[in-house]
């Protein structure tokens, strides 16, 4: 809660004014007097912000943006990353509905009904504009979503009287930025407070100093943007909206499934002239669980529109809106797979991790040129962590529960807490409900027939209930169920049969396989000329996990040097040759080097330059190695 909460009004949505829909929408609509619409919007920013009640934050404009708003509490984004969560925001509907999507950099099979909302606006006569970035994870058709979108556009090139919906992004807090410029000065490194799960150094204060410096920068850029409003003579004509588009970049936030990762700073501005449309007094703190699909039926909302039925957000001013979660996910991170689900409610977050196997801190180029990151892991190489901060380098339990109001660090699993057993059981039901009615594509491996919008719902492609169930199964990690995924080799669908190697590689993971209960079945499989390559991909990483490497890693190889095979694929290949017996997998560095050469600064030649790098002993985490692991030395 803010520590100024005593001035604010905290109430859910479901307590919204009254009136809030006193002007019916078709009327809004055709009037000619409508609402203009703004989005501020700031990278990778968890709300670290005086309103939020942030003591080490320096935001003046931000704060005073909040005082004469409404402020959302327990704001989400739909995935702790950029592209997929962007995809949320343009279309209203969850990136795992439209595999592959999901993934980060990857491009959403979507249906073509399924369009960026700004173009309901642009065909109800507003103007929209875009400054600049996109990155919406599909194909989106950006000449009929925006009148203008790049680094020049803003609502002036709109007709005279025109409302406009406009977007501005501020790049100052993405991640990037903690790697070239110095910090201002603002935020002394020796009073930064971090969080539990990081070591205490030098790089990782600096860093986390850097990152509140480069937050009073946008708080500057807000107020510059507010005053341009202003001297426009626009400011009470316009609703504005702050917000981040996923949560920050310190270690462990951006790209992972927690608050940390997917918490945002969210407040919203009603001018006098439209605060009947205000969900709240100004000022007010709403505490409901709120995420990035529900923005575009706002805007849609506020603009007069009807809002679609395939949106899978609610808008924002619905007088009887009372949403109980917010629910997130992680999926491939770059060149790393992971899949991870997650439901906030506005005390709990219970998380499943549908691959408990690969460890928390997968390397990943990009984020490993942060030197906090670095210092991080060479603790762990150095056997200098506490507990708490060496287990992100180890494998996933199956399920976690974490109490917000008592563990805002999100460290102290509760999953087993007896007292808890109802929260658990409530929070694993919403979830199951949510993965079925949104059909989650992250079930089906990526590259395979079935994903895609349309693909994934046609009859027979993807049976989601029962591949669910066999999921549930195989992050159990009991031997006793090693039957159920040798008979799922053999269903007739590619996705069951995939989630029975799954099954089968998490038990061998775990070392709770026999290598007579599975053996000949999973041979079988490689051998199989005629199964997809994601499920023969997780047989050789069983075959080679129980020291049968030898057809297993020559299999890989060869998916790894196929240049014609697509990306994905061989993307699985190179990551099952990293989870595989070094010994084995030192026969892949002929074709790794010239896989190299020839996928320099590509997920693919990222993920086979740290194996290189492995493999020949030659890995540290330091910048030198990770510039060369990202093809820039």
């Amino acid at each position: 809660m803010p520590h100024h909460a005593s001035r604010r009004t905290v109430l859910a949505l479901g307590g919204a004014i009254a009136g809030t829909t006193a002007l019916p929408a078709a009327a809004r609509a055709q009037g000619a007097d409508r609402p203009n619409i703004l989005w501020l919007v700031a990278e990778d920013h968890n709300p670290f912000l005086g309103a939020y009640g942030d003591d080490q934050a320096q935001t003046p404009a931000l704060d005073a943006l909040a005082e004469r708003g409404v402020l959302y509490a327990n704001a989400f984004s739909t995935y702790p990353v950029c592209a997929p969560t962007r995809f949320s925001i343009i279309t209203g509907k969850a990136p795992e509905s439209c595999g592959p999507a999901h993934h980060m950099r990857a491009s959403g099979l979507r249906p073509d009904w399924l369009v960026g909302f700004p173009q309901y606006l642009r065909e109800a006569g507003y103007y929209t504009s875009n400054n600049n970035k996109t990155d919406y994870n599909t194909d989106i058709d950006l000449a009929a979503t925006w009148d203008a979108n790049g680094a020049d556009a803003s609502w002036t090139g709109r007709a005279p009287g025109q409302p406009f919906f406009a977007v501005f992004n501020h790049m100052t807090t993405h991640e990037s930025s903690l790697w070239s410029s110095e910090p201002t000065g603002v935020h002394d490194p020796a009073d930064a407070e971090l969080p539990e799960y990081t070591p205490d150094t030098e790089a990782t204060r600096a860093d986390r100093a850097h990152y509140y410096d480069n937050i009073t920068r946008v708080d500057a850029q807000v107020a510059e943007r507010l005053a341009e409003l202003e001297a426009a003579g626009l400011a009470e004509d316009t609703v504005v909206f702050y917000y981040s588009d996923n949560g920050g970049v310190l270690p462990r936030s951006k790209r992972y499934a927690y608050d940390s990762g997917l918490r945002t700073a969210l407040i919203a501005v009603f001018p006098d002239k439209w605060a009947h449309l205000a969900p709240a007094e100004p000022g007010a703190v709403v505490s409901d669980p709120v995420t990035t699909l529900d923005y575009a039926p706002t805007v849609l909302e506020i603009a007069g529109l009807d809002v679609p039925g395939h949106l899978d957000g609610t808008s924002l001013l619905e007088s009887r809106r009372r949403p109980e979660y917010a629910f997130g996910s992680r999926n491939r991170m770059d060149e790393r797979y992971d899949f991870v689900r997650t439901v906030r409610d506005g005390r709990y977050r219970y998380i499943r991790n549908y691959a408990p196997h690969r460890i928390y801190n997968q390397h990943v180029g990009y984020l490993f040129q942060q030197l906090g990151v670095l210092d991080w892991e060479q603790a762990h190489l150095d056997g200098a962590l506490e507990e708490v901060q060496e287990r992100w380098w180890g494998p996933k339990p199956a399920e976690e529960l974490y109490d917000l109001d008592a563990d805002p660090d999100e460290v102290a699993n509760l999953i087993d807490e007896p007292h808890l057993r109802r929260v658990r059981r409530r929070l694993a039901a919403a979830l199951d409900e949510h993965l079925i009615a949104v059909h989650d594509n992250g079930f089906i491996p990526e590259g395979a027939a079935a994903e895609g919008y349309d693909r994934s719902r046609a009859r027979g492609a993807f049976p989601i209930a029962r591949v669910k169930a066999l999921a549930d199964l195989a992050i159990q990690r009991k031997r006793s169920n090693t039957a159920k995924f040798t008979r799922a080799l053999r269903d007739g669908n590619e996705v069951v049969r995939y989630w029975g190697a799954q099954g089968l590689l998490i038990l061998a993971a775990a070392d709770l396989l026999r290598h007579k209960d599975a053996e000949d079945d999973l041979a079988a499989v490689l051998d199989d000329a005629d199964e997809i390559p994601q499920v023969r991909i997780a047989a050789a990483e069983t075959l080679a996990r129980l020291g049968r490497g030898g057809a297993a890693v020559a299999y890989l190889v060869g998916v790894l040097g196929d240049a014609a095979a697509p990306n994905p694929v061989r993307l699985q290949a190179v990551e099952a040759l990293t989870y595989s017996p070094a010994e084995d997998a030192a026969a892949a560095l002929d074709v790794l080097d010239a896989v190299s050469a020839a996928a320099t600064g590509t997920d693919l030649g990222k993920a086979v330059n740290y194996l290189r790098f492995v493999l020949r002993g030659q890995y540290a985490p330091t910048p030198e190695v990770q510039a060369a692991i990202l093809g820039l030395a």
